[in-house]
């Protein structure tokens, strides 16, 4: 590991560090090895572990599962992509929606954000009303058969 050169009372001593363990060191001095024990206080962090908590989908914990084969499709939410306030409803309970149709504009970050529909179906519940100031996550429209 490390190689050291010491002269002591005019004579000279060649010593390496073979291995390194814990606090026993085994070092060789000129051709003999020696086991040696080193006085160490051992000196434990103070800097914290960073513990992430669990991150949960902005879906929430229902658009990680998967839907039988047998329920209908097009069955769901839409939530809010980022926080923000509701500007204008172009949906109404009963309405019919396909993939893409624009059912509301909302405000977020100093900007008009169409909200479109992600599933096809009919709007079975409007969960917001204009000016309505909603968080990322929140179920704005249910959409149903």
């Amino acid at each position: 590991m490390k190689k050291f050169k010491f002269n002591i009372r005019g004579n000279s001593y060649s010593a390496e560090i073979l291995n390194l363990e814990d606090n026993i060191a085994e070092i060789e001095v000129n051709g003999s090895t020696y086991q040696v024990e080193i006085e160490k206080t051992i000196v434990e962090t103070k800097t914290p572990k960073l513990i992430r908590p669990k991150i949960i989908p902005s879906g929430g914990s229902d658009s990680v599962k998967t839907s039988k084969p047998t329920a209908k499709k097009g069955v769901g939410f839409v939530k809010a992509p980022l926080p923000g306030t509701i500007l204008e409803l172009k949906v109404k309970v009963g309405d019919e929606v396909k993939v893409g149709d624009t059912l509301l504009i909302m405000e977020a970050m100093k900007m008009e954000n169409n909200i479109k529909s992600d599933k096809s179906g009919k709007v079975a519940s409007l969960k917001i009303n204009n000016g309505d100031s909603v968080l990322e996550g929140d179920v704005l429209v249910e959409i149903g058969e």
